[in-house]
C-alpha cells in the first residue's frame, strides 16, 4: 500500500496527470465556493436582522452571521471532501489510470469503463460516504474519539472499494473485479484509510481524487504481479 501511494505521489507531476490535477483542483474549488456562496446567501435571506436577548437587549445578527459563515469553508472541506472525491472518481479515474499504466505497466492497458456506469457507481458511494459523515457527527457526543475512528474506517472502506473496483474493472469482468477486491479487503481498506486521512488535511485534500485514482491503479498492478 505504501509503495502504491508513494508512486502515486510521484505521478502527480507527470504532464498528463498534472493536467488532471489542475482540472480537479479547479472543479473542487468552484464547488466549495458555490457551496459557501449558497450558505452566505441563505443566511442573509432567512436569518433575522436583529434579535432581542434578555438583559442585553437588541443585537444585530444579519451581517455578523453572514460573514461568520465563512468559517464554514474549512469545516465543509473536512466533512464533504470525501463524498466530493468519490463523486469525482468517475470523472478522473479513467484518464489517470491510462497515464499510470502507460508509464509504469506498458502492455497492460485496460479497457475503458463505461462513463455513465462508473458515474452511477460513484454517486452511490457519495450517498454512502455522506451517510458515514452524518452518522459520525451524530454519534460524536456519545462515542467521543471513537467517532473519528468510525469516520476514517467507514470512509476508508468505501473509498477503497470504489477506487479499486474501478481500477480492476479495466482488466476484469465486473464479477471478477468484485471477487478480487474481496480477497484484498485489508489492502484496499488500509489504502482507503490513508486516503481518508489526507482528505482531512486542508489544501492538500484537493489533490486526493487524482492521487487516489493513481494509487489504486498501482495497488491493482502490484498485486497482480
Amino acid at each position: 500500500m505504501l509503495t502504491a501511494l508513494a508512486r502515486a505521489w510521484g505521478d502527480l507531476l507527470r504532464p498528463r496527470i498534472f493536467g488532471v490535477v489542475t482540472l480537479g483542483v479547479l472543479l473542487t474549488l468552484v464547488l466549495f465556493v458555490l457551496l459557501q456562496a449558497g450558505a452566505f446567501w441563505a443566511i442573509r435571506a432567512f436569518a433575522p436582522e436583529t434579535m432581542t436577548l434578555p438583559w442585553i437587549g437588541q443585537v444585530t445578527l444579519g451581517h455578523a452571521l453572514s460573514w461568520g459563515s465563512l468559517i464554514l469553508f474549512p469545516i465543509m472541506s473536512i466533512f464533504l471532501m470525501a463524498p466530493v472525491t468519490a463523486g469525482f472518481a468517475g470523472l478522473f479515474a479513467e484518464r489517470v489510470a491510462d497515464a499510470v499504466e502507460e508509464t509504469h505497466y506498458p502492455g497492460t492497458k485496460g479497457l475503458p469503463v463505461d462513463f455513465m456506469e462508473g458515474l452511477l457507481e460513484s454517486l452511490a458511494v457519495v450517498g454512502a460516504v455522506l451517510a458515514v459523515a452524518v452518522v459520525s457527527l451524530i454519534l460524536t457526543p456519545f462515542l467521543g474519539p471513537l467517532a473519528s475512528i468510525l469516520f476514517y474506517l467507514g470512509n476508508g472502506w468505501l473509498l477503497g472499494r470504489e477506487f479499486f473496483q474501478m481500477a480492476a474493472r479495466r482488466h476484469l469482468h465486473p464479477a471478477q473485479a468484485t471477487a478480487l477486491r474481496k480477497t484484498r479487503t485489508a489492502q484496499t481498506t488500509t489504502l482507503g484509510v490513508l486516503i481518508a486521512l489526507l482528505l482531512t488535511v486542508p489544501f492538500l485534500n484537493v489533490l486526493v481524487p487524482v492521487l487516489a485514482a493513481a494509487g489504486f491503479t498501482h495497488l491493482y498492478h502490484l498485486g497482480r504481479r
